[in-house]
């Protein structure tokens, strides 16, 4: 990828709009362009310009002024000699909406109530609108986060499997594999290995996963790779508590919290093999095994 094709993707990149492919692709580009790295510190400070900037309400009695200054509708001689036209049948304009009275239709009130118990029939739907806006994008949001989190996750598996740099570190040794992640992210994730559990330790590398560095464990069960992400949570990604293994495109997930961590184990077994991997990892940690140490 040169500037060209990485300029248009700047402002997706910084929204997280991109796929896992082309975010990588981006990514690889960033690492040796210094150019291209200022345009998106730049977008980076718009962002937070606007995300800081204040908020200010509208006055009281605005909307009365809007309704005051609105044209007067049309006279009843006028309406009456305009070409007649045929309209579909409606249940009523927003002028329609002003005018009810408290009461309703004959309601209490009076027509010098009417304007302002119209607008407060307005302001309660519009509230109402609101309200029910907010709660579908909080209900749409998570799963929407969490399907891209995983397609990021089965991204950066089939990534490392045929980049051939699958591993940073080669090692069944846990004293060799866990001092590898000094000083390169700022938490230590405890490794073990569980060979005799049928899960041995091959190694751990470093990936980039929800636009943050992760460490990655890997493990070996029969035939295929488990790699097991292990980050802080929050840090990357949804940080929602998991329970059963779910699959995308072909490879199985789990997700699950322990040790003060965030835990997902991809691999294209079964997920059978990720429930064991779970267990021993689960096991080994209640039986007293290092936890995770944060960093300063």
């Amino acid at each position: 990828m040169n500037c060209d094709e990485a300029r248009p993707l700047v402002d997706a990149s910084v929204d997280r709009e991109l796929s896992a492919a082309d975010e990588w692709r981006v990514r690889e580009h960033l690492a040796g362009c210094v150019p291209c790295r200022r345009a998106v510190a730049q977008v980076e400070a718009v962002s937070r310009i606007t995300r800081q900037a204040p908020y200010h309400r509208a006055p009281e009695g605005l909307a009365a002024r809007i309704v005051a200054a609105l044209p007067p509708e049309a006279a009843p001689e006028a309406a009456a000699t305009a070409p007649q036209r045929i309209e579909p049948a409606r249940r009523g304009t927003w002028r329609d909406w002003l005018r009810l009275p408290v009461g309703g239709v004959g309601g209490v009130g009076g027509a010098s109530g009417a304007g302002t118990a119209g607008l407060a029939w307005a302001g309660s739907g519009a509230l109402l609108l609101a309200a029910l806006g907010v709660a579908l994008a909080l209900h749409l949001r998570t799963p929407a986060a969490d399907g891209a989190f995983v397609d990021e996750l089965v991204a950066s598996h089939i990534r490392a499997q045929i980049s051939g740099r699958d591993i940073d570190v080669i090692s069944t040794d846990r004293h060799t594999v866990k001092p590898w992640f000094n000083g390169r992210i700022d938490y230590a994730p405890p490794v073990e290995d569980f060979a005799a559990q049928g899960f041995p330790l091959i190694g751990g590398r470093l990936d980039y996963v929800g636009r943050e560095r992760v460490a990655v464990l890997i493990y070996r069960f029969r035939k295929h790779v488990i790699d097991l992400y292990v980050f802080p949570p929050g840090s990357a990604g949804p940080a929602q508590q998991g329970g059963t293994p779910r699959a995308s495109d072909g490879y199985s997930l789990l997700r699950w919290q322990a040790a003060g961590m965030t835990w997902w184990a991809v691999t294209d077994a079964g997920p059978d093999a990720l429930v064991g991997l779970r267990a021993a990892l689960d096991t080994r940690l209640s039986d007293g095994s290092p936890g995770v140490e944060a960093r300063p």
